[in-house]
């Protein structure tokens, strides 16, 4: 009976092991996938087609689209990846709107309206969209063509316009007061909004990279007289002024994109 207990208490320990075992690999083999698994778009009762069907119409994206950046990663092939390169990736299988003559979001997606078929692959982007603090994409109220051309060369450059050609140009075209010129100038604004904020997403407001005082010494800082002293260019000391909140909600730089009547970025 001591022999049959002890078996039955090995055979146990046994599978306890084995199913934790069975348990940290199936965690590990999720947790490491290498790369994005993204399904095709799929329209009912459509079929892949391929680049050169959508090119007899759309000469004018064609043309450049080989260039752009999308265009250099979904290179076509015949239609042996079908679905997974070239323009229908992005718009989805293009034989009923072919069939129709074409016309504007007649049978086809848009990814200019609905931002579901440029997430697919730009998960990383997917998620900063969910953060607390967010542009509303999601919500449809913006779609990802008002920043970036997805045909042209430059994808940071809105479709029809310039948009970030210019440093802080597609900011502009929303942010007008926080992006226009100034007498005294934040020099920040010459790096771009980007240093400052983050374009998707955020867990501080105003879509800022840090939202305490450290934001400011990013570019601010430089080696300090002691341990908990901080002393910033010409200012001098600001030990006491740090301890009063942000550089901006202290009350001594309100202005923080800049200022037309005083130097050290006041209205």
């Amino acid at each position: 009976m001591l022999h049959h207990a002890r078996s039955r208490q090995a055979l146990a320990g046994w599978f306890a092991v084995s199913l934790l075992a069975v348990g940290v690999w199936a965690l590990t083999s999720c947790g490491t996938v290498a790369r994005t698994v993204s399904v095709p778009l799929t329209i009912p009762g459509a079929s892949y087609v391929g680049n050169q069907a959508c090119a007899e119409c759309h000469r004018n994206l064609t043309q450049v689209f080989g260039a752009s950046p999308h265009g250099r990663y979904h290179r076509e092939e015949g239609l042996r990846m079908a679905g997974q390169t070239g323009c229908e990736s992005c718009h989805g299988p293009g034989s009923l709107h072919a069939q129709a003559g074409g016309g504007r979001e007649r049978l086809i997606l848009n990814p200019g309206k609905d931002a579901g078929a440029c997430l697919e692959c730009h998960v990383e982007t997917h998620a900063e969209l969910r953060l607390p603090h967010r542009h509303p994409v999601l919500e449809g109220k913006l779609s990802c063509v008002e920043c970036h051309d997805p045909h042209g060369q430059d994808l940071f450059k809105a479709h029809g316009g310039l948009a970030m050609a210019r440093v802080n140009e597609g900011c502009a075209s929303c942010h007008r007061e926080q992006a226009r010129p100034f007498v005294f100038e934040h020099e920040a604004l010459r790096e771009g909004c980007t240093v400052c904020h983050q374009a998707h997403g955020s867990v501080h407001p105003a879509l800022l990279v840090q939202r305490d005082v450290n934001l400011c010494l990013k570019c601010h800082a430089q080696p300090q007289a002691g341990v908990g002293l901080v002393n910033v260019g010409k200012m001098g000391f600001h030990t006491d002024f740090v301890r009063l909140g942000t550089c901006w909600t202290a009350g001594c730089h309100t202005a923080v994109h800049g200022s037309n009547l005083h130097p050290k970025m006041l209205y």
